[in-house]
């Protein structure tokens, strides 16, 4: 490696369709140098075995990570490339990742039950989260949709319930994308069902037992055009949250569960896995409409 990074390419395209050159991004088809940083101290790595086993560390410097399998050094892994591996004093190997938000996920301390990736994906693009959009999201839980919409760049509005809830949440989200998101991370201790304190949101997004009593209260806290999301283990709920909608302004409602099955894949043998994540919600999507004459 040299000191210096290789020239970038510059784009000459112009007009609405251009795409802009992220100056963080090589253009030339070679990694962004923060792509080729080493591991290392404070850095959030994820350790996975031979069985696929997978546990989440920060390293810190002298540091172990302890398993039945033996211990790992953090010291092994600062200044390691990230997908090295490391063995552990009794001889059990360990890949070394960064996480993604997937990952981490998976795999974070939380005190409500999440929202998973395979949902958390789809109700992006469901609600069409952008760079600038304002959100208002209830009840946060533990925080692993708030990421992925802070990651897109969202501003969230959130109430919760539960303190203990909303503090889990807010540390879950400066763990993981730093402190720094924590700005446009504004969460209180309020109950939806009493209504929007807040207003001149962009999408209003839930994850509540009883979502169709939000409907009736969100008044002007939602803009003409603006994106209704709601996740619902059961389609009961579906049922009363769609009735909700069609009697408070809003079109373009659609129900959907999204299934995800793995395959197996071993040189000529392929086959469905043997067990799928099936079942966990059904998201619902409506946009309201402008009021009559607007």
């Amino acid at each position: 490696m040299t000191d210096h990074a290789p020239p970038k390419a510059t784009s000459t395209a112009t007009g609405p369709g251009a795409a802009p050159v992220d100056d963080a991004v090589e253009q030339d088809g070679q990694p962004s140098p923060a792509a080729l940083k080493p591991l290392a101290t404070g850095d959030l790595v994820l350790l996975v075995d031979h069985k696929k086993r997978r546990y989440l560390v920060r390293l810190e410097t002298g540091a172990e990570f302890q398993t039945h399998a033996g211990v790992v050094p953090h010291n092994d892994l600062i200044g390691r490339p990230e997908g090295a591996g490391v063995a552990s004093t009794r001889g059990q190997k360990f890949q070394a990742y960064r996480p993604t938000l997937s990952d981490y996920i998976l795999a974070m301390p939380r005190g409500a039950q999440v929202i998973y990736p395979k949902d958390i994906g789809p109700m992006l693009l469901l609600a069409d989260i952008e760079p600038g959009c304002r959100v208002f999201e209830s009840g946060v839980g533990s925080g692993a949709l708030s990421m992925a919409m802070l990651r897109a760049g969202a501003h969230i509005t959130g109430y919760e319930l539960r303190e203990d809830f909303a503090a889990r949440a807010a540390k879950n989200v400066a763990e993981f994308l730093g402190p720094d998101a924590l700005a446009g991370y504004d969460v209180h201790i309020r109950d939806a069902y009493e209504g929007i304190e807040h207003g001149g949101f962009d999408r209003i997004v839930l994850d509540l037992p009883e979502p169709w009593k939000v409907v009736p209260r969100i008044g002007t806290a939602l803009r003409p055009g603006g994106i209704f999301l709601s996740y619902s283990p059961s389609i009961t709920q579906v049922m009363q949250v769609r009735r909700a909608l069609d009697g408070a302004g809003f079109a373009e409602a659609s129900s959907i569960e999204v299934l995800n099955r793995g395959w197996h894949i071993d040189g000529a043998a392929v086959r469905p896995d043997h067990r799928m994540v099936a079942h966990t919600g059904f998201l619902t999507r409506a946009r309201l409409l402008a009021p009559a004459g607007g």
